[in-house]
């Protein structure tokens, strides 16, 4: 029965989408702000803090960085504020995600390999403060709106549980714009939007996300007094993420561009601009603008397979390249000292939560063991940035190079693993970084993607395991100087060796069945009980059987095996 239920649902979710698409209006919506108190009285001296963070979004995906993509007010609020150009994220959500929130590096979190699967029983280590903690400790109201995609097998792993006094969006990694459900494989269906811990069913009017979770964002600020209490808003959209969906009043804009997946990208960049304009009025409107600072991030490089483009830079999401972890970000805020100005010193993910809590009155404790380090410095003044190495990962899993061993690392390391790191001027690679080529836009043709090849047609070389690049005079990794400076790559793979000592063991636990929506009323959520709460009920179980049936009866059988049981009753 519930084979046929999941579609259905999902059709529905179409019909909504599509007959919403011709009427939405953000002029239509305006949120009832409550009475809010005294006016009058003196404001927080700590600052409003609004980290927006997109999916996906390429490099060349704002209009500042030479896109035929519209995006006027992110480049309006990036001319105004402090540009990024030597930023760099994880090429991948989940990883991107847990560093900001906790400043660690995957290696010592044990989210080294992929992203975190809506079916494992997996998400950010509970040992790990995270930032919306440090911040409400500081005096913050906490608020998290958008994609969390940090893992929810049991409640302890929800972001209301990980210092957000809210929560309203999706658990997942990616889903239907409009139904709100995903599809993790057949007969793995759920419905996936919250408010809080519970499924956010009252809350669902099928509006497309971006439009939503922007008008949730805005009813918080409606409803928060700011001179009384700073706020920390986290508004993770789920754009431009695929599935490519957008209203079709947004599609009108870029029929010029016959490549319908760009097209369809397009749209969605320029709904997502037209949000950050209506967040910036609302900052503006309730008394937040003047004491608040906005960051602005995407979480890994653009996809060309569905429409993003990372040019003039290799690669693309999921790689070690720069397509993959070089990302568009900038900061906006009266409280910079040099606005319009932009910022080359190195710029981690990691540094937000050392940045953040320190620019809002919290503490940082010696025993934390950041990998971030406070850049506010070398963002608002121009200072030299503390930070001179980047490691972008360490995955011991990931040992695909063919060609890859420890003698070609000199003894020093196993160029089989797939790892990468920034030191200076200098960029390592080992292993297999990911689809290599230079994706040319593509605007302007309707040809396959695989058709399509940079003019110097350099092909990915398989016998390779170690690449060295100086990305400050070589940004776009177009010459391997590995050969040429052998001294270099062994202080480099020294260095790696070095980190991976301090790495903990990776956490990519196998699919549990009980994660299926269908034991949890067609919603993905929560499914783990502790092995103490296991035990009680092995217990319980015992002592029927033992009243009823004068004998114990319990076998040790997998869970899965007893849900599978329990679902054929």
């Amino acid at each position: 029965m519930f084979l046929l239920w999941a579609p259905v649902s999902l059709f529905l979710g179409f019909i909504v989408s599509q007959s919403w698409s011709v009427q939405m209006s953000w002029e239509n919506w305006r949120p009832e702000p409550r009475n809010r108190g005294d006016e009058f009285e003196e404001p927080s001296s700590q600052p409003h803090i609004v980290f927006i963070l997109v999916d996906d979004q390429g490099f060349r995906d704002v209009g500042y960085h030479g896109s035929e993509i519209k995006t006027p007010t992110l480049d309006r609020l990036a001319a105004q504020g402090v540009k990024l150009e030597n930023y760099y994220v994880q090429p991948l959500c989940s990883p991107s995600r847990s560093q900001l929130l906790t400043g660690r590096y995957q290696i010592h979190t044990g989210l080294q390999h992929s992203v975190i699967r809506a079916t494992q029983p997996n998400c950010l280590p509970l040992e790990n403060v995270t930032l919306p903690q440090k911040l409400k400790e500081a005096g913050y109201s906490t608020h998290m709106v958008g994609k969390w995609h940090l893992g929810f097998y049991k409640r302890g792993c929800l972001p209301t549980q990980r210092g957000f006094d809210t929560f309203f969006g999706s658990l997942l990694g990616s889903g239907d714009y409009y139904s709100h459900y995903k599809c993790e494989g057949p007969g793995m269906c759920g419905y996936d939007l919250y408010e809080g811990e519970e499924a956010a069913w009252e809350q669902d009017r099928g509006l497309y996300s971006t439009v939503m979770f922007t008008q949730k964002a805005i009813s918080i600020l409606a409803n928060h007094n700011p001179r009384r209490q700073p706020l920390f808003l986290y508004l993770a959209y789920q754009a431009v993420h695929s599935p490519l969906q957008v209203p079709a009043r947004y599609l009108e804009r870029y029929k010029g561009i016959p490549n319908l997946q760009r097209r369809k990208y397009a749209a969605m960049v320029s709904c997502l601009d037209e949000a950050i304009y209506n967040l910036t009025k609302a900052l503006k409107r309730y008394g937040y603008y003047d004491n608040t600072v906005i960051v602005y991030s995407s979480d890994n490089g653009g996809q060309p397979f569905s429409g993003g483009s990372n040019w003039p830079l290799r690669g693309s999401k999921a790689t070690y390249w720069e397509g993959g972890i070089r990302a568009v970000g900038f900061v906006h805020s009266s409280l910079l000292v040099k606005k319009g100005t932009k910022c080359r010193s190195l710029v981690h993910i990691t540094d937000w939560f050392p940045t953040l809590v320190t620019l809002g009155g919290g503490t940082l404790d010696e025993d934390m063991n950041l990998d971030g380090y406070d850049v506010w410095d070398a963002i608002s003044e121009g200072h030299p940035s503390p930070r001179v190495d980047i490691l972008h990962n360490i995955d011991p899993i990931y040992i695909k190079a063919k060609n890859g061993s420890w003698k070609g690392g000199y003894g020093l390391w196993n160029t089989a693993i797939q790892a990468a790191l920034r030191v200076g001027h200098w960029k390592l690679l080992t292993g297999v970084p990911g689809y290599s080529d230079w994706v040319p836009p593509q605007t302007f043709s309707s040809q396959r993607l695989t058709n399509r090849y940079h003019n110097e047609r350099i092909r990915w070389d398989r016998g390779k395991s170690v690449w060295l690049f100086n990305i400050t005079a070589d940004p776009y990794e177009r010459v391997d100087l590995s050969q040429r400076y052998p001294h270099i790559v062994k202080k480099m793979l020294m260095r790696l060796s070095q980190y991976n000592k301090t790495a903990v063991p990776v956490r990519y636990p196998a699919k549990d069945l009980r994660s299926n929506p269908q034991y949890n009323g067609g919603v993905w959520g929560p499914w783990y009980k502790d092995e103490k709460k296991e035990q009680e009920e092995k217990e319980k179980y015992n002592n029927f059987l033992t009243n009823h049936f004068g004998q114990r009866k319990w076998k040790n059988k997998s869970n899965n095996r007893k849900l599978k049981r329990k679902a054929q009753q």
